[in-house]
């Protein structure tokens, strides 16, 4: 989608006589080909003049007949590069001086940085012809890139986009590289990037100690015989290191989890090509679009009842995150005999994503037994992005590479506009920088719980705001007294940091992403854990308000967590205390007959002392608790994992859904009392009822008291918007029910499709809460 508005001045319709715009194109304009097309433009429109890149953007300086230029701007704005997004096109009529050619000049820093560097595209048809071709200087080239793709954001350092301000710099280029990079006809026109095995970076393979192995040219028959063996591989990619293995070797996933302290959570795939992933999983056209996109992103698909991998790749679950090849790393690798790669993030479960040579040797060389590395630094950074596709809407589980560092309009009132960071959470972290009337989202940066975590939020701030030319005024953060991410906050200088509630920071996020201005709606916020405003850990909230504050309405009645982060690990802990607590000494003994191997006393002491057992009431937590209860998880691996298992019985049962009624609950005043809907759950469990069966009966009930909660709330307020945000709404059947079930109530529904529902969408949340209290004095 591209914006575009362009004012003319004193520039009359018509007129035939020689005329010269001043024309400056702003937004994702640079490194996506967008002077060469304007040279091609100009050629065929027969204008003459300059076009440069610039800190503002496109500066074109062009002249010739008046009907020309008007066609030249138009064509220019309706239809530019389709790596580009125009967010603004001015046109000024300037004294003609006479100009005899039309010329590509050097680019210029001086100004305001307004342009914006475009994300990493997936290797393009053209390119990939090349590297597998005899003929082609690029053969086997692992580098090989053109102006329509290949990396930007993750190797650029400072805007204007020109190779001296990339890791690139260090490349010099050979003369016939040269020859293309200064041809306005060739397709590698001015692509930064641009190189060959005789001046570009290059590749080589060593063990675990970084001693060579083999020799560059035979790298990819080595990974072959790695794979083949079983081996582990890290891959330095485009924004970091993978780790791959075979796919199909059901050994080599489970050593590669050992390894990796991967648990149960899933592995990505990426398959050869789409005919690859048909045989493996189902793919509707929205699925397949995405997938063979330039933004390659992995996407989540429902695997195929004869589905022949290992089922350790997603353990519990029905769904595979797949992809394709989108780098020529990757196209070469699947040059040979694999048609499926595990390709998981290069990390130690929970740190940062490894981008470096040294680092990567030391943090995975208990994991890999090789390393593909490169001689090309990686600026930024940056993981591969992860899709749902439900109803035929995209929305994101993670928004990272692809996609990022493209701007998402938001709305801000007022002349003088601060910069304002949003520093995030403290899992699926990444952070958000509001410049004018649009939000600036990082990569995902992952949980900042260690220390590693907490510098690379930071690292990677420092880098964004030297890329986009931004540093903070005000910086928001999370109200949670013990979160690394209010510390990594603290340490950010700026005239103002305000905390803000977990949940506002959902709500206004969906808000925000929707364009909604600062007016009340309705907001059912349903996930884990966010810190309360009175010190009780929330995620099950029906909160009426807006940017600037707001009420909490409604909730789920508290439990207490026995352990606290250890009853988030263990479901089980939950489980029983729901059933302690709101069925008393009939709940204790559906504890042991559900939970009877476990130390039930200890659990009976914390949760009637309170000892180690803060009061919760999120809806992640009451998910955990019925995952629990019906043996589905009783230990959570990664966070979710008990609720996300819990929702695939819903599937499973699909067939029996429109036969079934919800299990029955109770609202009294504020509070959501779960004590009618436990007990059904608990005895149908006891009575050998089928585990779809309730898993589909809950979350009817769960659409049920979205439902109920939502008409109280516009009876009592007038409100007929509502925003759905929290983790538990990716959730595909209980969000497909909801949104179904209020749009048929009347009501307007908001929801994510810019950002992720998860807490990886709260630093737009924090940004915007904090630029409208502070504009309005709060």
């Amino acid at each position: 989608m591209h914006r575009r508005h362009a004012i003319i001045s004193d520039a009359p319709p018509g007129a035939t006589e020689k005329a010269r715009f001043l024309v400056t194109v702003t937004g994702t304009v640079q490194g996506v080909g967008f002077r060469p097309f304007v040279y091609g433009l100009a050629a065929a429109h027969s204008l003459k003049g300059t076009v440069f890149n610039s800190a503002r953007g496109v500066i074109i300086d062009v002249e010739g007949n008046e009907p020309d230029l008007r066609l030249f701007v138009e064509e220019l704005t309706l239809r530019p590069p389709r790596l580009s997004r125009i967010a603004d096109c001015t046109v000024n009529r300037v004294p003609v001086v006479g100009y005899t050619s039309f010329e590509i000049l050097k680019s210029a820093s001086a100004g305001e940085n307004t342009c914006l560097v475009p994300p990493d595209v997936a290797t393009c048809s053209a390119c990939r012809e090349d590297i597998l071709s005899l003929r082609d200087r690029h053969y086997r080239y692992p580098f090989t890139n053109c102006t329509n793709c290949g990396p930007r954001f993750t190797i650029t350092k400072e805007i204007p986009y020109d190779r001296l301000k990339t890791s690139m710099a260090e490349f010099v280029m050979c003369d016939a590289c040269a020859k293309e990079y200064h041809n306005p006809l060739d397709r590698r026109f001015h692509a930064q990037p641009v190189a060959c095995p005789e001046c570009g970076p290059h590749v080589y393979l060593t063990d675990r100690d970084g001693r060579r192995h083999g020799v560059e040219d035979n790298w990819m028959e080595a990974c072959w015989d790695i794979l083949g063996e079983g081996r582990i591989l890290a891959l330095k990619g485009i924004g970091g290191f993978h780790l791959a293995c075979d796919a199909h070797n059901r050994q080599a996933v489970e050593t590669l989890r050992i390894r990796k302290g991967r648990g149960a959570k899933p592995l990505a795939v990426m398959c050869r090509d789409l005919k690859t992933i048909e045989e493996y999983c189902l793919m509707g056209p929205e699925e397949r679009e995405l997938i063979a996109s330039p933004r390659a992103p992995i996407v989540i698909l429902r695997r195929k009842g004869d589905f022949n991998l290992p089922e350790s790749l997603a353990p519990g679950l029905n769904t595979l995150g797949v992809m394709i090849p989108y780098s020529p790393f990757h196209i070469l690798l699947f040059n040979g005999p694999f048609r499926a790669l595990v390709m998981t993030s290069g990390n130690y479960s929970s740190f940062p994503l490894a981008k470096d040579n040294e680092e990567a040797l030391t943090r995975l060389g208990g994991i890999a037994d090789y390393f593909l590395l490169h001689d090309r630094e990686i600026v930024n950074r940056c993981d591969d992005s992860l899709i749902q596709v439900v109803d035929g809407q995209a929305q994101f589980v993670r928004r990272s590479r692809g996609y990022v560092p493209d701007p998402i309009p938001v709305p801000r009132a007022g002349t003088e506009l601060p910069v304002v960071l949003g520093i995030g959470g403290e899992m699926k972290n990444n952070f958000c920088l509001l410049k004018d009337s649009q939000a600036f989202m990082s990569q995902y940066i992952g949980e900042i719980e260690h220390v590693e975590g907490e510098n690379n939020l930071l690292d990677s701030l420092h880098n964004f705001e030297r890329l986009i030319g931004l540093n903070p005024e005000v910086v928001a953060f999370d109200m949670h007294p013990g979160y690394a991410s209010a510390e990594a906050a603290s340490r950010v200088p700026a005239a103002a940091h305000v905390p803000v509630q977990h949940h506002h920071a959902h709500l206004a996020s969906c808000m925000a992403e929707n364009m909604t201005g600062n007016e009340d709606v309705i907001g059912i916020i349903l996930d884990g854990t966010g810190y309360g405003t009175d010190g009780h850990l929330w995620g099950f909230e029906f909160l009426t308000g807006n940017y600037t504050g707001f009420t909490r309405r409604l909730h789920l009645a508290y439990v207490p967590l026995p352990g606290g982060e250890a009853a988030i690990k263990e479901p089980w802990r939950t489980g029983y205390s729901f059933l302690a607590t709101f069925l008393g000494d009939e709940g204790r003994r559906h504890g042991e007959a559900l939970f009877g191997d476990r130390d039930l006393r200890t659990m009976d002491r914390m949760i009637s002392t309170g000892f180690m057992s803060p009061l919760a009431s999120g809806a992640g937590r009451l998910f955990d608790a019925v995952s629990a209860i019906l043996g589905i998880c009783t230990c959570n691996s990664y966070e979710g994992q008990a609720a996300i298992e819990l929702g695939e019985y819903t599937y499973a049962g699909r067939s029996q859904n429109f036969n079934l009624e919800p299990y029955q609950f109770d609202i009294a005043n504020d509070l959501i009392i779960p004590s009618r809907l436990i007990k059904a759950i608990a005895e149908d469990r006891l009575s050998g009822a089928p585990l779809p069966v309730i898993s589909t009966r809950f979350h009817l009930a769960m659409v049920e008291i979205v439902k109920n909660g939502s008409v109280r709330l516009r009876e009592d307020t007038g409100i007929t918007k509502v925003a759905l945000s929290g983790g538990t709404w990716q959730n595909p059947f209980l969000f497909r029910r909801a949104v179904s079930a209020l749009r048929e109530l009347g009501f307007e529904v908001l929801y994510h499709r810019e950002v992720p529902a998860n807490d990886g969408g709260i630093a737009l949340g924090q940004a915007m809460i904090a630029h409208w209290k502070l504009r309005n004095g709060g």
